[in-house]
């Protein structure tokens, strides 16, 4: 059969500064793209990797896609039904842009529309996690969830994948800065204390509440008051360059906060009324 199906996913915004593995956005752009074909042998292949800059392995069990794919086709019962897949990157490694997780999931959602979709979008959730598993180790949705599902997703317990959207306020949009440095998800949670002092729970606790308030009720000065994380962005900081004086510069510019996408290096500023190109997906 010649005629393949596309996945298209958008690359998320994750920990959104007091969310850390507990919140997450989309971007409308850019995103990863997967083709998927049948094929007369049996099992699934991936027949062509672009965009990764020879880094990313065409072995379907080490390949975040491949992976992704495979639980699902397990689950369908479908493991021997002949698939070809190509993965085209449009984001680089190390980006904190989540892009093991736009692979996985544009993996889960192509597979699926080519079997006449089993399950129906937010069921593909598990096996486009145990993609983004094999990527950093780690088990957290903020990532997978928003590239699934879209627009800004709270996930109250990642063990169980228990995830809710939250209300975006019309006018909120996103201004992402990718400097050309590579943080690895890995060594970025690496470098992370253990410990989080009484103090520090609390004041951080009073901003993921007050910021889930202020986007519930459009409330921008409230999403302000809470976009300062206490825990995780004074650990990181350190690993991009410069970032403090492009926080402050973007906060001067009137930006609501400024800080780490995911593990960073890219950096995210929020910004009301600001018609730009990274407005958050729906």
């Amino acid at each position: 059969m010649k005629t393949g199906i596309k996945g298209h996913d958008t690359d998320p915004v994750s920990n959104i500064a007091v969310g850390y593995d507990l919140l997450g956005f989309a971007l409308d752009a850019p995103g990863d793209e997967i083709v998927v074909r049948f094929r007369e042998e049996p099992g699934l292949v991936i027949t062509q990797v672009t965009g990764a800059g020879g880094k990313l392995p065409r072995a379907v069990d080490k390949n975040t896609a491949g992976v992704a794919a495979m639980a699902l086709l397990r689950h369908l019962g479908e493991e021997r039904r002949g698939i070809a897949m190509e993965v085209h990157k449009k984001m680089p490694f190390g980006s904190g842009l989540g892009s093991s997780a736009a692979s996985a999931v544009g993996a889960v959602v192509a597979v699926n529309e080519l079997l006449k979709r089993p399950l129906e979008k937010r069921e593909l959730l598990p096996f486009a996690m145990q993609g983004e598993h094999v990527a950093d180790g780690a088990w957290h949705a903020d990532n997978v969830a928003p590239s699934l599902m879209g627009g800004m997703i709270f996930i109250r317990d990642n063990e169980t994948l228990d995830v809710h959207r939250v209300h975006v306020p019309e006018g909120l949009y996103a201004v992402v800065v990718h400097p050309k440095v590579e943080v690895l998800t890995r060594s970025a949670r690496s470098i992370l204390r253990e410990e989080v002092s009484l103090e520090q729970h609390v004041r951080q606790s009073g901003n993921l509440g007050g910021l889930l308030i202020g986007l519930f009720r459009s409330d921008f000065e409230l999403i302000r008051r809470s976009l300062h994380d206490h825990i995780i962005e004074p650990q990181r900081a350190s690993l991009i360059p410069h970032f403090r004086a492009v926080q402050e510069a973007a906060r001067q510019a009137g930006a609501l906060g400024c800080s780490v996408s995911g593990a960073g290096p890219s950096v995210f500023p929020l910004c009301p009324h600001i018609p730009l190109d990274g407005h958050i997906g729906q």
